[in-house]
């Protein structure tokens, strides 16, 4: 399914995840999701289930020019180390962070800032985002990708106060057309 997904959305990334805690099966999967098609980037967690760090395999792969998604970052320590390893995004999980009582908009807003300040090319996307709210704050901090569910889209898209907007417009543009039809 996702090398039709891979397709579809060509020449956009789709970021696939390995399913693995082992670091040496993580690099096979990762070559072998590599294959299916040009647009894929590969998730790999900064550390694994057993508390052991992934950087090495980011790195790797990174250096056999494999784009890498360092995931699961809910501190800037883990974005400055998955940057040192040239990952090509970093997803910072916003709602996780909000869990644990953190501020995930200063976490976004000072690893953009310092990516930027030392000209690393890691990209920042927030995920685990729970609300309009959440999605808002993470663009403002300088995210740049925002993953949010489809459901979202519609409720950012829509408010009842455009609703009410766009009736009065059509409600006024009706009248004008009136009376400009009376004057005739």
């Amino acid at each position: 399914r996702a090398k039709e997904i891979a397709k579809l959305i060509f020449p956009h990334p789709l970021s696939v995840e390995v399913t693995t805690n082992d670091l040496s099966e993580m690099i096979t999967q990762s070559h072998n999701f590599d294959s299916w098609a040009q647009n894929i980037v590969i998730k790999i967690p900064q550390i694994n289930q057993d508390g052991v760090p992934c950087y090495g395999v980011i790195k790797q792969l990174e250096d056999a020019a494999i784009k890498v998604n360092a995931t699961v970052a809910l501190s800037i320590g883990q974005v400055m180390l998955a940057a040192k390893t040239g990952a090509t995004y970093i997803s910072i999980f916003a709602g996780r962070i909000s869990d644990e009582g953190g501020d995930s908009s200063v976490v976004i807003a000072d690893s953009v800032d310092w990516l930027e300040r030392w000209d690393y090319k890691s990209k920042v996307i927030v995920g685990s985002i729970r609300s309009v709210g959440d999605a808002i704050s993470a663009a403002l901090a300088g995210a740049h990708i925002v993953t949010i569910p489809p459901a979202m889209l519609t409720k950012m898209a829509d408010h009842q106060y455009t609703r009410e907007t766009v009736k009065q417009f059509i409600n006024d543009a009706k009248k004008a057309m009136d009376m400009l039809d009376k004057g005739r």
